[in-house]
């Protein structure tokens, strides 16, 4: 993926992708609580980029929750965006530990009423990415008459390390979710500034795709987080659980994160330096992120660095939270692709029914056997795709009809998907519809000449209307669109993004009725 990391100057901005090729000018400068920002504007849409939520998490910052960013008096130019958190993989050179910046695309208008707010948190399994990425710009759903946000968080290591030398003071309590901390001040912010660009603080809607959709639906069950968004869209990705079957090492156990936490100590000398904490943070960040080499493969092995339940920033039992009437909900879309784990076999060698008895004995431990006749592979040319399906299913449509039962079991609205639409593009021929498929759908990148049709323009307008227009009232159905129908257990209805959009029912149903039963995090 091309990603845009541009980290100053007006002339580095203008190889920001636009859609009519608009050279843009100068926009009215905003004032915020930490003093005045000026951004660019073109084709109707204002845009502030690499705009500080939190002060930079470095020195004696690092593995800390965030603290306010340092006020300014001057106007700052807010015409490029904040470097990527630090990372290993296709941004390691772009990263910088002083990263927790955020984007925001305003439509240019008249003063009027405040407008919907919607928070893009990106994916990147929790130690990869960037709201720099060029598939997140949102000039397109500004223009629908949104305000647009995007935020960068701590990854990897240093935005999830759980280890007890790290405790504050003495306490028994694990320190942990950081990059979660991060998202939360993010959306603080929000609260306190998004008026400002003209938009609603009590309208903001959180979306995000795969480790952003997690996040997504951690932050619903995050008591921190309440009050701080009113609606949630996850594409891709429920609240860790089903995590465990894409990395078996992303379970949300704190003392199995604590273990890995001890393991990087150890790796970077310090588990026995008298102070380990003050060891840990001297180390330079890239050291850090080198020591830890987490990968994100369905087969990989190793350390991996991820959101915990900690009993603080989440709760203990997400399983026990989901089903409790009382917790206080917020209406959601959810959903997942149809081929959710092609992505991950890509370049797999020597997939094989062995292999694969292996993948499900390490996932499902005594009812393998069970999984292998929902998920069959008679031959090993079948194993990819039964590969793909378990993904697919266990690991984000489970999850994402999990929570709608939760949500409608409260009496609160919940719409379910799933988007199998497969454009023709080179990735889309080789991998259907892979995980992220849908992200050129609803940022509006089905441009010409890159194999998308006509097809897949009235499809990216579609949903890019359901998305703004629960944006703007709490339900997606609006004038033009196909019925959307309200998520109940009982008749179990979602929504197909496929060449036509349409309702169906019982999506997986004995499938993900199976996980419900296997699943350590299973309905009460």
């Amino acid at each position: 993926m091309r990603t845009l990391l541009l980290t100053a100057g007006i002339f580095l901005l203008l190889a920001i992708p636009l859609s009519s090729g608009a050279v843009p000018v100068p926009s009215d400068p905003v004032v915020l609580d930490s003093g005045p920002v000026q951004g660019l504007q073109a084709n109707g849409v204002r845009r502030y980029l690499g705009i500080p939520y939190a002060a930079p998490p470095v020195g004696e910052l690092r593995w800390r929750p965030p603290q306010p960013a340092a006020p300014w008096t001057e106007p700052r130019q807010a015409m490029a965006f904040g470097p990527a958190c630090p990372q290993g993989g296709p941004l390691e050179n772009a990263g910088n530990e002083d990263c927790l910046f955020l984007n925001v695309w305003a439509p240019v208008r008249e003063k009027g009423e405040p407008l919907p707010v919607m928070v893009w948190i990106h994916g990147g399994g929790f130690n990869f990415g960037s709201a720099s990425m060029e598939e997140y710009e949102g000039s397109r759903l500004a223009r629908l008459g949104v305000v647009v946000v995007s935020l960068n968080y701590r990854l990897g290591p240093l935005g999830f390390l759980v280890h007890p030398k790290l405790a504050a003071g003495g306490t028994a309590a694990l320190p942990a979710n950081y990059g979660l901390q991060d998202q939360m001040t993010a959306l603080a912010w929000v609260g306190r500034n998004i008026a400002a660009f003209g938009g609603d603080p009590g309208r903001v809607t959180l979306f995000g795709q795969s480790a952003g959709s997690r996040s997504v639906a951690l932050l619903t069950l995050s008591p921190a987080a309440r009050g701080l968004f009113q609606q949630a869209i996850a594409q891709s990705g429920g609240p860790i659980i089903g995590s465990e079957y894409l990395t078996p090492a992303f379970d949300g156990d704190p003392q199995h994160a604590a273990a890995m936490g001890r393991e990087l100590g150890a790796r970077l000398g310090c588990d026995k330096a008298p102070d380990a904490a003050a060891c840990l943070r001297a180390i330079p960040a890239k050291r850090v992120i080198a020591a830890a080499d987490c990968r994100t493969g369905l087969f990989d092995e190793g350390l991996f660095f991820a959101p915990v339940f900690d009993g603080q920033v989440l709760p203990r039992d997400p399983a026990a939270a989901l089903a409790d009437d009382t917790w206080p909900r917020v209406p959601m879309i959810l959903g997942s692709t149809g081929n959710e784990g092609s992505a991950y076999l890509r370049g797999e060698t020597g997939l094989d029914r062995e292999k694969y008895a292996t993948f499900l004995k390490v996932r499902f431990g005594g009812r393998a056997d069970e999984a292998a006749r929902l998920f069959p592979a008679v031959t090993d040319a079948d194993v990819a795709p039964a590969i793909d399906r378990c993904v697919t299913v266990a690991v984000n449509a489970q999850p994402a009809r999990l929570m709608a039962r939760s949500l409608s079991g409260a009496h609160a609205k919940a719409f379910l998907y799933r988007f199998t639409r497969r454009p023709d593009t080179a990735r889309a021929r080789e991998l259907g519809a892979f995980h992220g498929v849908d992200l050129a759908y609803v940022f509006g990148r089905t441009e010409a000449g890159d194999g998308y049709t006509d097809v897949d323009r009235e499809l990216s307008r579609q949903m890019m209307a359901y998305w703004v227009h629960f944006a703007k009232t709490g339900d997606p159905n609006g004038p033009g669109l196909p019925p959307w129908p309200v998520f109940e257990a009982g008749s179990d209805w979602n929504l197909n993004f496929a060449d036509t959009v349409r309702a169906e029912q019982h999506l997986y149903r004995a499938q993900c009725d199976f996980i419900d039963q296997v699943s350590r995090f299973r309905p009460k």
